[in-house]
């Protein structure tokens, strides 16, 4: 028992001690122009992200996904992707001067929305829908996008590790985000009340599920949550794709997708495992064609031992 106390104590602290360097730096970050700020913590992970044992994780998923790359090209996607994650970050110091879409603007900003009748139209609809995404771009964006035409989506997030970080980026999220419902023990009853009761939720669905449906991604088997074709099958609802995609001059493009058919076995049921795999394709189609605009550095394919 000491033991244990003293090993729990340990991450306490270690966890502490990580989330103050992190914070710290974000509180410097705040002190810099929005534009100046993520220009300069690009530089810098793409100086630091190579250094760091996710980076071979990432390349080493990269080869396996783009067998037809050059070292050369799979290396320039990963430093992409460090870059992206830093702006990311640098983001949510900076929401409010960045999100500045007006859908009543006759200037273009820093935001663009393609879709703008399917916002309207589940606005006015009264009738339960889901939205699903990835960790492409700034997906944190799109939440925001749907409250700024009066939508309000329920969306189920998976929070950091670390506890302290956790708490900051939740108290961040919830200023304009909306409902927010970590990943854990309960968050599907409590998205199946939400769509009972004729509104809507956005799930990300390119992340790893442990005892998940089998599915492949980019030719390869991975583990795929079959939550929102289960949803489905309860709720008959419509689902609708959705991504970001982050343009030159710290612009992003928000894209919500007309709604897909969704796979039905004889009897007219929905079919669980199709309906992953096209969830995973149609990440796949995103994914392919902004590769450095996605998080590599995670272990997708559940292979991160085979990584040297």
């Amino acid at each position: 028992m000491a033991i244990t106390r003293l090993v729990i104590a340990f991450n306490r602290a270690r966890d502490w001690l990580i989330a103050a360097i992190v914070l710290s730096l974000l509180k410097l970050i705040s002190l810099l122009p929005a534009t100046s700020a993520s220009n300069s913590v690009d530089r810098a992970a793409r100086l630091i992200g190579p250094r760091t044992s996710r980076h071979r994780l990432a390349l080493f998923n990269l080869k396996r996904a783009f067998p037809e790359k050059s070292d050369e090209e799979r290396q320039q996607i990963a430093l992409d992707m460090w870059g992206n994650m830093a702006r990311l970050a640098a983001e949510y110091v900076f929401l409010d001067q960045i999100f500045d879409f007006d859908p009543d603007a006759t200037e273009p900003g820093r935001i663009e929305v393609e879709g703008v009748d399917i916002f309207l139209k589940l606005r006015d609809s009264g009738k339960p829908f889901i939205v699903f995404t990835a960790h492409t771009g700034n997906f944190e964006l799109l939440p925001i996008a749907a409250a700024s035409y009066g939508l309000d989506v329920m969306a189920m997030f998976r929070p950091p590790n670390n506890p302290y970080i956790a708490r900051k980026v939740l108290a961040a999220r919830r200023t304009s985000m909306g409902h927010l419902v970590p990943s854990r023990a309960g968050a599907a009853f409590t998205l199946a009340r939400r769509l009972e009761a004729g509104g809507g939720v956005g799930v990300l669905v390119d992340q790893k599920f442990h005892k998940g449906t089998k599915t492949r991604f980019f030719g390869l088997e991975a583990q795929t949550n079959p939550l929102l074709a289960k949803l489905v099958r309860q709720f008959d609802c419509e689902v609708y794709p959705a991504r970001s995609v982050r343009l030159p001059n710290g612009r992003h493009r928000l894209i919500v997708e007309p709604a897909v058919t969704i796979p039905r076995e004889a009897n007219g049921g929905v079919d669980v495992a199709a309906t992953s795999q096209m969830l995973n394709d149609k990440v796949e189609s995103w994914v392919r064609e902004y590769p450095g605009q996605w998080q590599w550095f995670h272990d997708r394919w559940n292979i991160k031992h085979m990584v040297k």
